[in-house]
């Protein structure tokens, strides 16, 4: 890769618009109004299917603002959409996540984008989604706010009035260090490294299927197996790792949970 398209790909923020913008006006967010979360019931509309869910959760949260620090006026509709978005979770997720604790993990928030949003196959054969953010934040002590970018993995389970969201997980990204230091940001890197150098696994790697910010990396095994390990790309260049498959011969595909680190180096 030459310098100018290293820089490009780990060192410029994502251009990608957000994703299926829904429930934009005030009028949608009129009812909830000086509501407390117990107060508030989610309209099963909103619920129908996972996609749904999640794409009603974050287009809810998009105007959702917690700043704490400079001020230039209202920002978006302040905290009014937070309680509403907090009955999206499941019984038995706020049950270990009170909302006093929601609302401080959106501390400095002012802003919210989906941009990334793809479901992706689960061992556990649970409902899983992958997602990317990106957010304006407060940068404290300056007079102005940065975008932030973090993604991860959300499960879901339908309740009786709809699909809500049972567990969530929410990485920052790195946009400075991983380009600089290391190699597993990098899918074929990673591919190449944990079962090429550490399990001797790889026989023969064939070119990448990129799709979109989707990546899929295909090998031939020295155990006569064909191999294929899905990834998706992150703003900042980081290929994120989201499910494995492995077949022999004319077998269908089946997905596995190989652990190189314990499995090769341990």
């Amino acid at each position: 890769m030459d310098i100018t398209a290293y820089h490009q790909k780990y060192f410029r923020p994502s251009c990608l618009p957000a994703l299926k913008l829904r429930l934009a006006s005030w009028e949608f967010f009129q009812p909830y109004y000086a509501k407390t979360y117990d107060q508030i019931q989610v309209p099963t509309e909103l619920t129908k299917t996972p996609e749904d869910t999640l794409i009603n959760y974050f287009s809810i949260l998009r105007e959702a603002s917690n700043m704490g620090g400079r001020s230039c006026g209202s920002i978006g509709y302040g905290r009014i959409p937070f309680p509403l978005a907090y009955n999206f979770l499941s019984n038995k997720y706020q049950e270990k996540f009170s909302y006093e604790e929601y609302l401080n993990s959106f501390d400095g928030v002012g802003h919210t984008s989906l941009i990334k949003l793809c479901q992706v196959p689960d061992l556990k054969q649970g409902i899983k989604f992958f997602y990317e953010i990106e957010t304006i934040e407060e940068f404290e002590g300056k007079r102005a706010e940065y975008f932030g970018y973090s993604y991860g993995f959300i499960h879901l389970v339908h309740e009786q009035d709809g699909f809500r969201i049972s567990d969530f997980q929410q990485i920052p990204e790195d946009f400075l260090c991983a380009p600089y230091h290391l190699w597993q940001h990098d899918g074929e890197a990673v591919v190449d490294v944990k079962y090429g150098i550490w399990c001797k696994l790889i026989q023969k790697r064939y070119p990448t299927i990129i799709n979109g910010y989707g990546k899929h990396i295909y090998f031939h095994g020295n155990d006569g197996a064909d191999y294929c390990f899905i990834f998706i790309t992150l703003t900042n260049g980081t290929d994120i790792e989201i499910a494995q498959f492995r077949k022999v011969g004319d077998e269908k595909w089946k997905q596995v949970k190989m652990k190189p680190e314990a499995e090769c180096r341990g």
